[in-house]
C-alpha cells in the first residue's frame, strides 16, 4: 500500500460520511437509523448531525495536514496525538455499533473498524512526510 493510500481512502470515506450526515439533516435519510434512534426532534437531529459533520471535517483537515497538503499545519506530534484519540474513538464506536439495536447501525461497525484500521496504518508509518 502506497504511503498516502490510507489517507486517500479515508478522505473519500469522510466525504461519503459527511454527505450521509447532510442527508440526515435534510431528511433524505431517516433519523431513526442514527444515534440509536434516540433523537426525538429536529433541533436535536440538526445539532448532533452538525457536530458529527464538524468532527469529520476536522479529521479530514488533520489528514490533509498529515499528508502535507496544507500550508497551515499543526506540529507532527500534535497531529499524531489527535489521530491516536480518533483511533481509540473509532475502536470504541465499533464495539458500540456491534451492540446497537438496529441492524443498520450494526453495519456501521464495519465502517468504523475500517476507519480505525486506516488511521492505525497512517500512525505506524515512520517518517511519513520524508518519503514521497
Amino acid at each position: 500500500m502506497n504511503d498516502k493510500t490510507p489517507i486517500h481512502i479515508l478522505l473519500g470515506l469522510l466525504f461519503v460520511v459527511v454527505l450521509f450526515h447532510i442527508g440526515v439533516i435534510f431528511k433524505a435519510i431517516p433519523n431513526e437509523i442514527v444515534w440509536g434512534g434516540r433523537l426525538t426532534n429536529d433541533s436535536e437531529i440538526q445539532m448532533f448531525e452538525a457536530i458529527s459533520i464538524l468532527i469529520n471535517l476536522f479529521l479530514g483537515i488533520l489528514l490533509l495536514m498529515k499528508a502535507d497538503w496544507m500550508k497551515f499545519k499543526f506540529k507532527e506530534k500534535t497531529i499524531n496525538i489527535i489521530l491516536w484519540i480518533f483511533l481509540v474513538l473509532f475502536v470504541l464506536n465499533t464495539f458500540g455499533n456491534l451492540f446497537a439495536n438496529s441492524n443498520f447501525e450494526k453495519l456501521f461497525a464495519v465502517l468504523t473498524s475500517v476507519f480505525a484500521f486506516l488511521i492505525w496504518k497512517i500512525l505506524k508509518q515512520k517518517n511519513f512526510n520524508d518519503r514521497k
